[in-house]
């Protein structure tokens, strides 16, 4: 992703992220693993300890969805936060000239 230098640029790009943060399922933070048996295995982290719960096969394409959207909803978090960074510092920049030609 490449940022823009003046921080109104930013905060569009910024403001277009946000909007993009509905989720359009359930998001799920595990993996999927597929069992032995031709089924699947959900893994989540609960309290520091790794749970692990059977997915039957005719839900396995929502949790896949699932999965999908938090990975979704993480990249967009991220990418977020990148963007204000460089906002904060472009503001703080550009004001930093401003009173230097003053």
């Amino acid at each position: 992703m490449k940022v823009p230098k003046h921080h109104t640029l930013i905060k569009r790009m910024r403001d277009a992220r946000i909007k993009k943060l509905t989720p359009k399922c359930t998001p799920l933070a595990a993996s999927l693993v597929t069992a032995s048996r031709g089924g699947s295995q959900l893994t989540v982290k609960d309290h520091g300890k790794t749970r692990t719960v059977y997915v039957p096969k005719d839900l396995k394409e929502e949790v896949e969805a699932s999965i999908r959207e938090h990975r979704r909803i993480k990249n967009l978090l991220q990418e977020i936060t990148h963007l204000e960074l460089a906002r904060i510092r472009s503001y703080a920049e550009e004001k930093r000239q401003r009173g230097k030609r003053l």
